[in-house]
Parts: structure tokens; sequence; C-alpha cells
């Protein structure tokens, strides 16, 4: 049966922009439940700006929505329906669409905020050995520039090359402390914030949640206006730069070039495809390199893409990947970010970092948290559950496919060829978070012998029948005959518990 047009609308908290919104004068509804916080503990910064966006985003709509604060969506949903039918756009986790499915009432529309309808992404991988288990980002990602017309020159890819990632490797300067360039935007807090930051210290004295983290001054946006002088401030003056140095690493510039654009696409006050038109734009004006403009639209337009189509092409069961076998549960001191109990100077500084922001680029997360926790067999299943409460920008469908397929192998090779993992040696090249620290990248044994460099080999003997045979370790794996010291290392390794390193 048809749907009247004005239906209620139903907003959910992280599709809060203007591509979300149906046509003019449709009533909506937003449901702030406290019970989301209450399952699970949340990095404080993130509860704080979740609850700021969702009241940002009704104070501007005004009359036009119903704000309710309700103890679980469905209770907040039936108060306010009352039997009346309503529309939403598809959540972005099963948990959500699983409940508007059992609501009975709701009329889902497709999803907004991606770039590619999920039956094409289906069809396309099915056309790409997705069955097989053999489905590769690269292939996706010139799918999707083709498809969408995007830094393309007719049917060729503009500056001749697909992929500068090559490029894109550089080191931070030398004897750097930051890179010198613009500052990020920063969002200035006002009574909205302070309203969220009273009703979260509420509950907390009242037991009735707990959180991890530091929420110091909110850092990312909570509007649409503060996103778009968020991006327009990264196109302009910060993209240039981005490219050579994404993948390093500064202990006193955790930020670099990066855009800090992520927490806003997700929560949906940023579409993919304007951020990807204006670094296009950007280029093709001749204001930033193509390596750092091909670099950041890989970023939204490969990866952020394929993981969002990935979680709900590969099934429930995806979740549950444990192909390495790893059980061991994650250690109090990771749990409560606990950076000070930490010597080993690159995992400390990381740590450090999500402990007060709720968030680190790309690469501290594969090479140095999820490098950790995969040379050290932690649970997939519960490191996911982490990276989702502690990052700003964490959401069930963005890590899923990250950690599961890309930092923990957990999938066996079903989305990455090889394991992302590495000794010291990659950290003290990429970082100048060596400096200083109790630790050598260069040792193996003994008391100055670096965590991940141990850690490295240990992983490789622990599954040296599974990696002999993947081309891309088989090299890595004959090295561990070369070393006159691995029965020590081993015998190290097995004497030490879950303590921080």
């Amino acid at each position: 049966m048809a749907l009247d047009s004005r239906c209620p609308h139903w907003l959910f908290g992280d599709q809060l922009g203007p591509h979300f919104l149906p046509g003019d004068g449709v009533p909506l509804v937003m449901v702030e439940a406290k019970s989301v916080f209450r399952r699970r503990r949340f990095h404080r910064a993130k509860a704080h700006l979740v609850l700021s966006a969702m009241r940002h985003r009704a104070a501007e709509l005004g009359e036009r929505v119903t704000y309710v604060r309700a103890e679980t969506y469905r209770e907040g949903i039936e108060r306010f329906a009352r039997g009346r039918r309503l529309t939403v756009h598809h959540p972005t986790s099963r948990a959500a669409a699983g409940l508007v499915e059992r609501l009975g009432n709701v009329e889902v529309r497709p999803a907004r905020g991606f770039l590619v309808p999920r039956v094409e992404f289906a069809a396309w991988a099915d056309q790409h050995g997705g069955a097989r288990g053999t489905l590769r980002q690269e292939d996706f990602y010139h799918w999707v520039r083709r498809t969408q017309d995007l830094l393309m020159d007719g049917d060729q890819p503009l500056g001749g090359r697909w992929n500068f990632d090559h490029d894109n490797r550089e080191p931070p300067p030398r004897r750097a402390e930051s890179l010198d360039v613009p500052a990020p935007y920063r969002p200035r807090e006002d009574a909205v914030d302070e309203e969220v930051r009273r009703d979260l210290d509420r509950w907390e004295r009242d037991g009735d949640v707990a959180f991890v983290g530091r929420d110091g001054p909110r850092v990312f946006p909570a509007t649409r206006r503060e996103a778009l002088n968020a991006l327009k401030r990264f196109t302009t003056g910060r993209l240039a730069t981005f490219g050579p140095y994404e993948d390093a690493m500064l202990a006193g510039d955790p930020v670099m070039s990066h855009s800090l654009l992520s927490s806003s696409m997700n929560l949906g006050l940023l579409d993919p495809d304007e951020c990807v038109r204006r670094a296009e734009a950007a280029g093709r004006a001749g204001d930033a390199p193509m390596r750092s403009v091909e670099g950041f639209v890989r970023q939204v337009a490969g990866w952020r893409e394929y993981v969002w189509q990935l979680y709900w092409y590969f099934g429930e069961d995806y979740r549950h990947r444990n192909a390495l076998g790893a059980t061991q549960p994650l250690p109090r001191w990771f749990l409560d970010l606990d950076a000070d109990a930490v010597t080993a100077r690159c995992l400390a500084t990381v740590l450090r970092q999500v402990r007060d922001s709720g968030w680190t680029h790309h690469i501290p997360r594969l090479m140095v948290l999820g490098s950790f926790a995969l040379q050290r067999g932690w649970d997939p299943a519960e490191l996911t559950d982490w990276f989702h409460r502690c990052f700003v920008d964490g959401y069930d469908w963005v890590m899923l496919a990250n950690v599961v397929g890309m930092s923990q192998y957990a999938d066996g090779g079903r989305m990455t060829s090889k394991p992302y993992t590495s000794g010291g040696a990659y950290v003290n090249r990429m970082s100048d978070l060596c400096g200083g620290c109790a630790y050598r990248p260069t040792e193996r044994t003994g008391e100055r012998a670096c965590p991940y460099t141990a850690g490295y080999w240990a992983f490789l003997d622990r599954h040296r029948d599974r990696l002999e045979g993947n081309p891309r370790m088989a090299r890595a794996v004959k090295g561990l005959d070369r070393l006159k010291d691995l029965r020590r290392l081993l015998d190290e390794r097995a004497g030490l518990d879950d303590g921080p390193p």
C-alpha cells in the first residue's frame, strides 16, 4: 500500500545532513536512546560528539522535528508513532536495520551518504570473484572512478595513473616535530555542548553509564556549517601536503595533513561525493598535486565505500571469522586506554591520542594498534568492538571489515592478500616514535627487545604453515630459518603475560 507523502520520516543520529531529508513539509522524528550508552562502554568524546550533533540538528530543524528522549529506540518510536506509518533511509547497522524491520510500520528507503547503490555493488562483486572470496579493493576503486566519472580524463585516469600510493610513503621530515601546514579547522563549543556535558556527567554520577577516555573541548564538527568549514580548510590549505606524508607519524603532531572529515561523513553531515568533488576541483585547478588528490579520493571513494559495501555483502557470519584462531582477550590496560602504563613509546603515544581525542589516523590504527593485537593473538571480535567504541568515527559498518579483514587477517585473505604487521623497523622508518624509547627496533631478544620486532617473528613462527604458501609472505617466513636466536626469542615471548609492553 502506498504511503502518504507526508508520512513522518525518522532520522537516525548518523543521518544529519540535508541529503537525508525527505520533501519539504514532511514531519521528522529523532530518537535519543540512552540504552545505546548503557550497553557498552563508549569513549566519552564520542558520546559527546554524537549527542551534540543530534541536538544541534534538532535545534536547526525547529518545529518540524519531534526530538524524543527515551530509554530505547523502540520505546521512543512507539511513543511518537502510536501506530502511524513512518519512513526511514536504510540504517547503517544490522542491529538498527533489524529493529526497523521488527517494528513493522516503517518503510525503508535506499541508503544515502554513499556513492554506489548496494545492488550495483553486489552485481559487480559477483562478477569479480566475490563468491570465491577473491575481491580486491583496487579493482573496486577503478570501477567506482569510472562509473562516477571521478578523477577521469575520458576513459583514462586523470594524471595518467590510477594509484599514486607508491609516491605517498614518505617518512616525516627529519628532525621535524610537526608538519609545516595550516592548522585544521576546530569548532567552538556552545550552549548545546554545555548541556550535553552536564547530562553525561549526571549519567555517570548516577551510575547509569560508564565511559572510557577523556572529553576535552570538542574538536570535531557537530553541525553542517562546521563540517563545511572543515572541508574548506582541508581542501584549500592542507590537501596539498596530504599525499606525501599520509603514512607518516609524528609524536607531537597526530593530525599531520589528514582531513579529519571521517566523523563528519559518518554522522551524515557531509556527503562523500561533495568531499571528493572538492578535492578533484582543487587538483584540476592546480591547487594540489595529483598524488595528494588521488590519495584522498582513494580513502573516500575507494576504501570508505568499499568497507561499507562489504559490511552488507559479506553477511553477518563475517563478524565471526577467525582464520588465525586468535582467542586472547583484550587486556585491561588496553580496554582502559591506560597509556601511562605502557613503556613502548609508539604504543603509549598512540594509545594516549585515542584516550585524549578518540581519534588517530589510519597508520597508527593499522600498524601500531592493530599490528600489536595481531601479533599477540587478541580476539578479533573483541578488537572490532573496541575500535567501534573508542573512535569518534567508529561504527559497526566502519570497523568490521577494517578490523576483521584488513587489520587482523581474520577472514583468511578474503579482503586483503596478506596480514598487515611489521617489526619495529617500519615504525622507526615512518615516524619519530622510536626515539627515546626504552626498546630498540633492531633488537629481538633481551631487555631492550622491541615488542613489535620480537612480536613480528613470533607471529610468523606461530602461523608458519599458513603463511609460507602466501606469495606476499613466503620470503618473510623463510627469514625465520636465518634467525639464530629464534628459540630464545620464542622462550622470552612465552614468558610474557598480558601486561603492557
